[in-house]
């Protein structure tokens, strides 16, 4: 008797359906706080006879009016912009082409003082060398025609 049924209760224990009410909330109805208006403020109530002699009768409204539009300048700021670029872009490619030309002119200074170095220190050497009568402190090489027969030096 007690065993379990297929919703896992045992059996001769079944639960009632529970109902479940949830009240309803009632809102109180909240009216708009009255503002006091100026005597100024009302708008005049103005009446109109159509043609066929109706009379309507209805408050003045006045008509939007349109808010005052910007003069533009004649020329966009975006352009002002960028034909000032542009000018600043012709001014640096005007300077890197004119300190491409200094770099340049300086290589080649560089380049003929190394050489023009090199041409004095070698003339310096070369005068030292071949100098037939040195200051009295050198060593003197005399060399004398040799002869060599039949690889046999004859000096």
């Amino acid at each position: 008797m007690n065993e379990p049924t297929a919703y896992g209760h045992l059996a001769g224990h079944e639960t009632a359906a529970v109902e479940v009410h949830v009240p309803t909330p009632i809102v109180p109805a909240h009216t708009a706080p009255l503002m006091p208006v100026q005597p100024g403020t009302i708008p005049t109530v103005a009446s109109v006879v159509l043609p066929d002699g109706r009379v309507v009768t209805g408050y003045a409204i006045e008509p939007a009016k349109p808010e005052p539009v910007v003069a533009k300048p004649a020329v966009s700021r975006a352009a002002v912009n960028i034909a000032l670029g542009g000018i600043g872009f012709g001014a640096v490619c005007g300077g890197l082409v004119l300190l491409t030309t200094f770099i340049a002119a300086l290589a080649a200074l560089i380049h003929q003082l190394i050489i023009l170095a090199a041409v004095i220190f070698g003339g310096w050497i070369a005068v030292q060398v071949f100098s037939a009568s040195g200051h009295g402190g050198g060593t003197t090489v005399n060399i004398r025609k040799a002869v060599i027969k039949r690889n046999k030096f004859y000096g």
